[in-house]
């Protein structure tokens, strides 16, 4: 049955897929870095893989048919395609100066970015997982979530261009980081 405006009936996000080279590399990382933990995955599947959950999301983990051939990304580039965390707002919480201590910590390299809206600041650290996928860390939380009007068009907001165009000069890059180990092995991703 469809929901009162026709669209299917979902509660929730439930999981996303990720294709990966190493399965165990790729657990370690998000039981380590992301704090996912492993839960059981049916034993009828005829492929390895491996899944995880916290935060009311899982992930499952797929292991590439070939891997030594999978595309893997370099750049971290804000624009691309990622999936992103809310980190803790509350005064108990950490923040995310201590985010980014930990990532240097661990020698994730990662960029930086602070978006303004309305004199709203959001902060962001964006990086990748082993295969490349793109994390974004935020506290996105800041922006309130304001449904749109029926029929008006899809955009930030009311002023459209100009806003738009302000938004693109705002949104920049504060701090692209490159663990030394990198630098040296000449290994490390663009940033952009």
């Amino acid at each position: 049955m469809l929901n009162k405006n026709g669209a299917l009936p979902l509660t929730s996000l439930n999981h996303i897929s990720i294709i990966c080279a190493s399965v165990d590399r790729s657990v370690d990382f998000y039981q380590n870095v992301l704090g996912f933990f492993p839960v059981r995955r049916p034993g009828s599947f005829d492929f390895d893989g491996a899944w995880l959950f916290n935060y009311g999301i899982g992930i499952h983990l797929l292991q590439s048919e070939d891997p030594e051939h999978q595309p893997k990304k370099t750049m971290i580039n804000p624009r691309d395609e990622h999936i992103s965390f809310q980190v803790c707002a509350s005064l108990q919480c950490e923040s995310m100066a201590a985010v980014e201590k930990k990532l240097k910590e661990m020698e994730i390299p990662y960029v930086k970015r602070q978006v303004e809206e309305g004199g709203i600041y959001v902060d962001q650290l964006f990086f990748h997982d082993p295969d490349g996928f793109m994390i974004e860390i935020c506290n996105c939380d800041n922006i309130p979530v304001i449904p749109l009007v029926s029929g008006e068009p899809i955009r930030a907001c009311k002023r459209a261009v100009s806003l738009q165009q302000q938004q693109q000069q705002q949104q920049k890059v504060v701090q692209c980081h490159l663990p030394e180990k990198h630098v040296k092995e000449g290994t490390y991703p663009l940033c952009m």
